[in-house]
């Protein structure tokens, strides 16, 4: 009784707001750590709230081992070692790294209410089983203690990375698997990303006091420790961090005997931090970021939302760039153009994986996709401010088009639902992830129009903030919003690899009356769009919605755009009137803006020989 009552109340609340109701799983870690730095090992108990919000008893929990995942013969090292393409920034490293270089979990107890509990360990997994079940709507505190060797750094975490930052500390603790509405979720790491319940973060780091510390979430000592980047030795050997961040998913940290330490403050007291070594190499790029970060995120959030957190913090640290709540951690030896670049893309994260936190494992192309399309558009935008080098387009994502077109054309694509792990080549997941999964986007606001689109973004962030969302979670809202069904875009750009080819067939004369006949080659079904230009110079658009859409977007008033009846997608070829004479007609061309994924392009344009 006390379920459903709370289910009816939960219910009526969400309505009360627009929402749709998905129960999902909170956490509360209670961290301290220590770290030593001269053997690079640390010692943590950990204190986990789990509240079983989902309607089934809990017998079990699974928690990520990441520091496993950097030992010979693991399963990140054998992928590595087999697959045809691998990560360079991997390869054959971990096969050869010796004892004192790899990294682990030593789990020492794991208890519940006192009372020790049995574990075993696979891999980068670790299964613990209760002695008393977590009933639904139900708590447990699971207490654990842990030895951890931090791993030379080879991906994402560890110590001593190419530029020289001591810690970069991702994935560093153990980390409860999340448990949805299809169960658990524990894929052993192997690379690729990550997926964890929201909830509240309380950690302590004791290490020697000349480090400087940057971290997800608020310093709660800052008054003690110098803000707890300072590099100051006079308080003694140690010194302890007190960070604690809420309704985050992760929890980042690295540390630097090096780091320069700079805040900037926005307007709305939202505080940017940048920790980074300052040398020749970094001092002009890192100088001019806060600026452009500040600039930046006043585009972003009016396009796609509030950043929903008071700090955010850039690191120099990792090995590339890679998001986590509230921070990044980014390499910091690249010219200024580079540097932004990385910043925007990982900061894009926090909408896109942080706020939204879609199963990465599952749906990267959500997550990794949605971030580069946002990226290219925030980039564009800087250089309009002349904040950047480099032209401000018409359409920033043209390039990523081309790109992608040719790798359709290389024949390597796979599904785009193809679990992340899993792809046959670091190729394929990238361009699938990040590409295709941008171009998602492009084609979305192709198909339903840029004022639809630009709500439907917006829609997405409010209705599915904090809530986990999934692909049909992000459809629904473009089709509520537009007007447009949309399931037959999403089951061919999802979970096929059709392509997009549309021909200009033939021109001809019947009954007095100019015909143009279309035909689609591929067999991905659009709606089109085909511009008639004539000698006059004068053009018209004449457009074709899908019969699968039951509907079409709207066009601005003042173009000369031609509605025709819908296109039936059984239907390869499609024939339209053309309100000139033939005589008079100087060019014909599908998708004039260059919007669609067409694979051929060259059959796309018609020029009128004739005089």
């Amino acid at each position: 009784m006390k379920f459903v009552l709370f289910i009816a109340l939960l219910i009526i609340s969400e309505l009360g707001t627009g929402q749709s109701y998905r129960w999902q799983q909170r956490v509360n870690y209670t961290m301290s750590i220590e770290l030593d730095s001269e053997n690079h090992q640390l010692k943590g108990n950990q204190y986990l709230t789990l509240y079983n919000n989902s309607p089934d008893t809990l017998t079990k929990l699974y928690y990520h081992l990441y520091f496993n995942a950097f030992q010979p013969g693991s399963d990140m090292d054998v992928r590595s070692r087999n697959i045809i393409d691998p990560d360079p920034r991997i390869g054959k490293r971990i096969a050869t790294l010796t004892s004192d270089e790899i990294g682990y979990h030593d789990i020492k107890c794991v208890q519940q209410e006192s009372k020790k509990l049995k574990f075993s360990i696979h891999g980068t997994i670790l299964q613990v089983e209760l002695n008393k079940p977590i009933f639904p709507l139900d708590s447990a505190i699971i207490e654990m203690e842990f030895k951890s060797q931090v791993p030379i750094q080879i991906r994402r975490s560890g110590r001593n990375n190419k530029e020289g930052i001591d810690y970069s500390m991702a994935q560093w603790y153990p980390k409860l698997c999340n448990y949805d509405e299809q169960g658990w979720h524990t894929p052993p790491y192997v690379a690729r990303e990550f997926y964890g319940p929201w909830g509240r973060f309380d950690v302590t780091i004791k290490m020697d006091s000349k480090y400087c510390i940057g971290a997800t979430g608020l310093l709660q000592n800052s008054e003690n420790i110098g803000c707890g980047y300072s590099s100051d030795e006079s308080k003694g050997k140690s010194k302890t961090w007190h960070f604690i961040a809420e309704n985050v998913h992760d929890f980042v940290w690295a540390a630097d005997r090096d780091y320069t330490h700079k805040i900037y403050t926005r307007n709305n007291n939202c505080k940017l931090h940048f920790l980074y070594q300052e040398n020749d190499k970094t001092k002009d790029a890192w100088s001019a970021l806060p600026v452009i970060i500040d600039s930046a995120l006043q585009f972003i959030e009016t396009r796609f939302g509030p950043y929903a957190y008071t700090s955010y913090s850039f690191i120099q640290g990792g090995d590339g760039g890679m998001e986590y709540p509230m921070a990044t951690l980014i390499t910091g030896n690249r010219p200024l153009i580079s540097l932004v670049g990385v910043s925007i893309h990982e900061l894009m994260h926090s909408w896109y994986q942080m706020m939204l936190a879609t199963n990465e494992s599952l749906y990267p192309w959500m997550d990794e996709g949605f971030a580069s399309f946002a990226e290219e558009e925030v980039i564009n935008h800087l250089k309009k401010l002349n904040l950047i080098p480099g032209q401000f387009v018409a359409d920033p994502h043209n390039e990523t088009i081309r790109n992608y077109i040719d790798f359709i054309n290389s024949g390597r694509e796979e599904s785009l639902s193809t679990h992340a792990d899993h792809y046959s080549t670091n190729t394929a997941y990238g361009q699938e992830s990040y590409g295709k999964g941008a171009l998602c986007l492009v084609e979305l606001k192709y198909i339903i129009g840029e004022t639809a689109f630009r709500q439907g973004m917006l829609n997405y962030y409010w209705r599915w903030r904090f809530r986990h969302p999934n692909p049909n979670d992000f459809f629904r809202e473009m089709e509520k919003v537009s007007g447009i069904e949309l399931d037959w875009f999403k089951e061919y750009f999802v979970y096929s690899t059709k392509t997009m080819d549309y021909s200009i067939d033939s021109l001809y004369v019947k009954d007095a009356k100019t015909i143009c006949r279309v035909k689609r080659i591929g067999l991905f079904p659009m709606p089109i769009e085909v511009r008639v230009e004539l000698k006059s110079t004068s053009s018209t658009l004449y457009y074709i919605p899908l019969n699968l859409m039951l509907g079409s977007k709207p066009f601005e008033k003042n173009m000369n755009v031609v509605q025709l009846k819908e296109w039936s997608w059984v239907n390869p070829y499609y024939e339209f009137i053309i309100d000139a004479s033939i005589e008079s007609i100087k060019s014909i061309q599908i998708d004039p803006e260059n919007q669609m994924l067409d694979v051929n392009s060259s059959n796309n344009l018609f020029f009128n020989n004739l005089n």
